[in-house]
């Protein structure tokens, strides 16, 4: 299937694949199974694998060009990338009760957040930098919509995640957790996660051509 149908239908099982595994009864039933771990696992390798759908499907759909490439547009992706990757190198894991995506977080701490003392959802500012970032040069209706709806997801997201948070927790604890301070603290587990986030940079420079059939470097 391809063209503006097979695009489509990419998106449509993209959201599919991440609205039923989450749902409660089906992944209950499936932590039974995986484990917690498993679980994780699998659905990250799931997520990974329906978004290089999609961003395949959008590079076969028909052409329509809405403004003109320039090689200064690969620097605004590349600039937009290495932060995404830092950001969510430095968040993955780590403390963060205000969204998703956190581990431990009972162990959070609004007077040492860390990075949610500067970014209360990391993992949804990485998926915007990502979405606008490839925005840029890629001018045309395909590719205005696969990042435009992912750019425009992060930021609903953000609200809908503060809300449930909010439900969750009680507006009392939420608003204390959310006393948080921005500090600048260098530390081993900080240095490393950072390396950790431009090693992984590096690896999708060198994966995007022969994955993606682009190279992001001319």
């Amino acid at each position: 299937m391809t063209g503006w149908y097979g695009y489509f239908f990419a998106f449509f099982m993209f959201f599919l694949s991440h609205s039923i595994p989450v749902r409660p009864a089906v992944k209950a039933r499936l932590v039974s199974r995986l484990g917690q771990r498993g679980f994780t696992i699998a659905y990250s390798a799931l997520s990974t694998a329906m978004l290089v759908w999609v961003i395949v499907a959008a590079g076969r759909a028909p052409f329509i060009g809405l403004w003109d490439w320039a090689l200064w547009q690969n620097h605004v992706t590349l600039t937009c990338m290495f932060l995404a990757c830092v950001i969510a190198a430095m968040a993955i894991g780590r403390p963060n009760p205000l969204s998703f995506g956190g581990a431990h977080n009972d162990r959070f701490e609004p007077s040492a957040p860390g990075l949610v003392g500067w970014v209360r959802h990391p993992l949804l500012a990485a998926l915007l930098l990502w979405a606008l970032g490839h925005m840029v040069p890629n001018g045309n209706l395909a590719h205005l919509i696969l990042f435009g709806l992912f750019a425009g997801f992060s930021l609903l997201g953000a609200k809908i995640v503060n809300r449930r948070q909010k439900r969750i927790m009680g507006e009392a604890r939420w608003h204390a957790l959310t006393q948080t301070r921005r500090e600048l603290r260098l530390t081993t587990n900080g240095v490393l996660r950072f390396g950790i986030g431009v090693a992984v940079y590096l690896t999708l420079i060198g994966l995007h051509g022969p994955v993606i059939g682009v190279s992001p470097l001319f």
